[in-house]
């Protein structure tokens, strides 16, 4: 069994989320900020959960506050602001850290597993994504850059397998 599933990080509201529950499913984890250039991807990432609704499929955000201080919000006033703006229905779990000493095991364990450009390991900036396959393999790391909406086609190949 993958250690991706032994995860628990902690939801929005301090409780545990187990990875467990996400076996067999596709998995995109990204670090979302509320105050970035890259916040209205939540309307692509929103599309992509639309899309794929009823599908092994699952969208998950961890707000994070190391890049600009761009997520100084509370982990009820980020529900608030994505659902208000971007009509989000996908967990948005509690404000962690992606980088340093503290770094949160989640994002410890999705980063051992996938470096980014020219092989470094830490997260650039917000809303960079891994993208998980149905046995907890961390099979694809995206960009800031990389729209919600391109991500769709790996998603579809790994829902054929």
């Amino acid at each position: 069994m993958s250690k991706f599933y032994e995860l628990t990080p902690k939801d929005a509201k301090g409780e545990p989320f187990s990875f467990k529950q996400l076996e067999g499913k596709v998995v995109l984890i990204v670090n979302v900020a509320s105050k970035c250039g890259f916040t209205p991807q939540y309307k692509g990432l929103e599309e992509l959960n639309k899309k794929y609704e009823g599908k092994p499929v699952q969208i998950l955000g961890f707000p994070c506050n190391q890049f600009g201080s761009q997520e100084p919000g509370t982990n009820d006033e980020i529900a608030s602001f994505c659902q208000l703006n971007y009509g989000v229905t996908f967990p948005v779990l509690d404000k962690i850290n992606v980088n340093g000493d503290h770094t949160d095991p989640v994002y410890k364990y999705l980063k051992s597993q996938k470096s980014g450009v020219l092989g470094l390991t830490r997260i650039k900036w917000n809303f960079e994504k891994f993208l998980i396959d149905q046995n907890g393999k961390v099979v694809e790391r995206y960009s800031s850059l990389a729209s919600p909406a391109s991500i769709g086609e790996k998603i579809d190949e790994l829902l054929k397998k």
